[in-house]
């Protein structure tokens, strides 16, 4: 229909009667976009008012819980020189599996009895060390037996010095009978003579009295000898008894060095068993050393170390090793005012490099691809600026994916309080931090107790009023 034969929209026959009414018509456009402003303006602010939840976001990598679930290198105890491997890269081993024999490379044990002469050495030092306790147990013998030879020897020399102490006293006794006889016949002597001048004895009784005062002088004087020999006897019987007790204490006093030199070889000796049995266990113990087994089940990842014949030195790593079924963990790295909003148990949502997802962080609820865990670990001093955190997988969600790896990257978000989505806007343009709550789980319950234990008390003052 030609555009001058559309009707008109005014139907006044006033206006219907000119031709210029009839092109002229009231545009809609600006009515159309306008209920469609306001119709979007009218939904943005009803989406205001829905909830978002607030989040931490970090990145990170997959690592394991127990620090002996994590990759480690299989160190050598000893230097030596590769001789065999006994696995290979990739293969599965299981705890004790050799992985490579070496052996020596130190002059010091290239002898390969080694062991059988060192417990040889030992046991010929034992065995001396037996003889020598023989020989201490016989010098104590000795001195006990010199000890009652002493007092034998003693009691023995003091019933001499008593003996020639009383025969002192009796050769005392003859010279004081000697004595009395020679003054007798002196006396006798005088007067015979006396009467022998005045001729009243005769020249042969006075010879008579004569010999008879020289037989008392001689008795006289062999009691006297006799005495004097006496006493000397007893000063030597007393010089005995001295010197038997200084006797028998110079063999006392060697028997006791002899002793002691004993034992002090035999404390020597011990010590030397005792050098020799260390010797002897670090012996044992370095032979099994040649053979490098792994310390747990796992995977062996590299070779440190490649060929034979070379040199391992001490302590130098010479495989690695992946333990098997790690207890996985998220280390995450948040900022330090991100650190009191986050506690213990508090769910956090992660998407792992590779893994495909849809995330829509503000509502978990809806994303695609992620995977539920709990904080475990939160590191008390930071790392370059940011403080490490350890998730682990949450019992109550979905479990983690079994490719997963140690080493592979992850993102993660630490879900918070619900908020309107304005509220957050407005949050984010003033850039205030998150609102704090406190998730822990005890946390969580007593404010439910305490909540329901108000409103309990609410009810009461009602229905008292």
């Amino acid at each position: 229909m030609p555009f001058a034969d559309r009707p008109l929209v005014a139907t006044d026959p006033l206006t219907s009667s000119f031709r210029s009414f009839r092109y002229v018509q009231t545009p809609r456009t600006g009515r159309v976009l306008a209920r469609w402003l306001a119709g979007l303006g009218l939904l943005v602010l009803l989406a205001g008012f829905m909830p978002w939840t607030q989040n931490i976001r970090s990145t990170g990598t997959l690592t394991t819980l127990r620090p002996q679930d994590r990759p480690q290198t299989v160190p050598s105890t000893i230097a030596g020189r590769i001789d065999r491997w006994n696995v290979r890269e990739g293969q599965a081993v299981r705890k004790g599996d050799t992985l490579m024999t070496i052996t020596e490379i130190k002059e010091k044990y290239f002898d390969p009895q080694l062991l059988a002469r060192t417990r040889e050495q030992l046991e010929a030092k034992i065995s001396a060390l037996e003889e020598n306790r023989a020989k201490g147990a016989a010098l104590s013998s000795q001195q006990d037996a010199l000890r009652t030879g002493l007092q034998v020897s003693l009691e023995k020399a003091r019933n001499k010095v008593t003996q020639t102490r009383l025969k002192v006293g009796s050769d005392e006794a003859d010279l004081r009978a000697a004595n009395n006889d020679f003054d007798i016949a002196r006396q006798q002597l005088e007067r015979q003579e006396a009467l022998y001048q005045q001729g009243l004895k005769s020249l042969t009784e006075l010879e008579q009295r004569r010999l008879k005062f020289q037989e008392s002088t001689a008795k006289r004087q062999s009691a006297e000898n006799k005495l004097a020999a006496s006493r000397q006897e007893l000063e030597n019987a007393q010089l005995e008894l001295s010197s038997l007790a200084a006797d028998y204490q110079d063999k006392l006093a060697k028997s006791e060095s002899d002793r002691r030199s004993t034992t002090a070889y035999q404390f020597d000796s011990e010590g030397q068993i005792a050098k020799m049995r260390n010797e002897l266990a670090n012996l044992s113990i370095r032979a099994g050393f040649y053979h490098i087994t792994a310390p747990q089940d796992g995977y062996v990842v590299r070779a440190l170390k490649t060929g034979l014949g070379d040199i391992v030195k001490e302590g130098e790593a010479v495989v690695t090793i992946m333990p098997n079924a790690p207890a996985l963990a998220a280390e995450l790295y948040v900022q330090p005012m991100d650190i009191p909003l986050l506690s213990l148990g508090r769910k956090v949502r992660l998407q792992f490099d590779g893994w495909p997802a849809l995330v829509f962080s503000g509502w978990p609820g809806t994303s695609f691809g992620t995977f539920g865990g709990r904080v475990a670990v939160i590191d008390n001093i930071d790392s370059n600026g940011r403080y490490r955190i350890l998730v682990t997988p949450d019992p109550d969600d979905e479990p983690w994916p079994k490719p997963l790896r140690v080493g592979s990257g992850v993102y993660g978000w630490a879900l918070l309080d619900d908020v309107p989505i304005w509220y957050e806007l407005w949050r984010q343009l003033n850039g205030f931090p998150p609102n704090f709550v406190d998730g822990s789980p005890a946390k969580e319950k007593s404010g439910a107790a305490g909540k329901s234990d108000k409103k309990g008390g609410s009810n009461d003052e009602e229905e008292s009023k």
